[in-house]
């Protein structure tokens, strides 16, 4: 049974292109099948892109919304091949197929959420070359090496290529292994790691340490954020490892407005040496814990 394109990419028929735009990065990227190794990363990969292709393009949406899937299909009463010419081809381990509007360019007047085609992922964020062959000419690749602020933040970093002093714009949100492409050659970033922040794709992981005392009363302590320092409420009985999670305090999607979140993963620090005063509040602690009949 064909699935609706808007289900697909889970918004609704009156949304705008800006929210078809944002839906179709946010699902390319989560089930890339470079990045997903769910078994059925690449069929789903394939679905997310061939419905953005028509839901992206004004012409082809109409066509869509007035006849359907079927309008797109062989015998479909708009010629051999429908009114859109379907290609395929072969990625690697990996099969795709794209549509032509009238006889044109496959991607002519297709916004792909900031990208030329779906598979110019590759390039951003893998490495990887475009399957259509739209590159005859060799590009140079220059690697650039970033702090971990500069690459979430991003920077304007003035390099020397080729013998030219040049500006090359990094925008917020790179990670090590992205390809940005600038003029005739490409740049690959290499980021820094931070004694602070560890990173999980958009997501920031922090470690803070808190005294036996605090974790058993609680307490406002400061924590680090890419943004600056943040007060933090401890809630009384924190246990070891527990995760705190700071929403929209990770790291900016690339070319787009929203941003990961931050998580707050919390160590409870046991003292090594007690002072005898100390050691005697602590026996009385136990006591009291075994009049109550434990703590739970």
């Amino acid at each position: 049974m064909a699935k609706d394109f808007y289900e697909v990419l889970g918004v609704s028929k009156s949304a705008s292109p800006d929210e078809i735009k944002k839906a179709y990065r946010r699902l390319a990227l989560q089930w890339h099948p470079d990045r997903n190794k769910d078994p059925q990363a690449n069929d789903k990969f394939k679905e997310i892109n061939k419905a953005y292709e028509v839901l992206a393009d004004p012409k082809k949406k109409e066509v869509y919304d007035q006849y359907g899937e079927a309008a797109f299909k062989p015998g479909a009463g708009f010629g051999a091949e429908g009114p859109f010419g379907t290609q395929t081809g072969r990625y690697g381990p990996f099969t795709y197929s794209y549509t032509t509007y009238g006889g044109g360019s496959p991607f002519e007047g297709v916004d792909f959420g900031g990208f030329s085609d779906p598979f110019e992922i590759f390039e951003q964020f893998f490495g990887g070359v475009s399957p259509f062959g739209r590159r005859s000419v060799r590009r140079n690749i220059y690697r650039l090496s970033l702090g971990f602020m500069e690459a979430v933040k991003g920077v304007e970093k003035t390099v020397e290529i080729e013998g030219k002093r040049q500006k090359i714009k990094i925008p917020a949100g790179v990670d090590s292994g992205s390809r940005i492409r600038f003029g005739n050659f490409d740049i690959v970033v290499e980021v820094k790691p931070d004694p602070h922040f560890r990173r999980d794709e958009y997501d920031l992981i922090s470690d803070i340490e808190i005294s036996f005392s605090q974790a058993i009363l609680g307490d406002v302590v400061s924590v680090p954020t890419i943004d600056g320092a943040l007060n933090l409420k401890i809630q009384p009985g924190t246990q070891p490892g527990t995760l705190i999670r700071l929403r929209g305090k990770g790291v900016p999607y690339v070319h787009h407005g929203s941003r990961g979140d931050q998580y707050i993963r919390v160590k409870i620090i046991v003292p090594t040496k007690l002072t005898s005063r100390q050691k005697e509040l602590l026996k009385e602690f136990e006591e009291e814990g075994k009049r109550k009949k434990g703590w739970f």
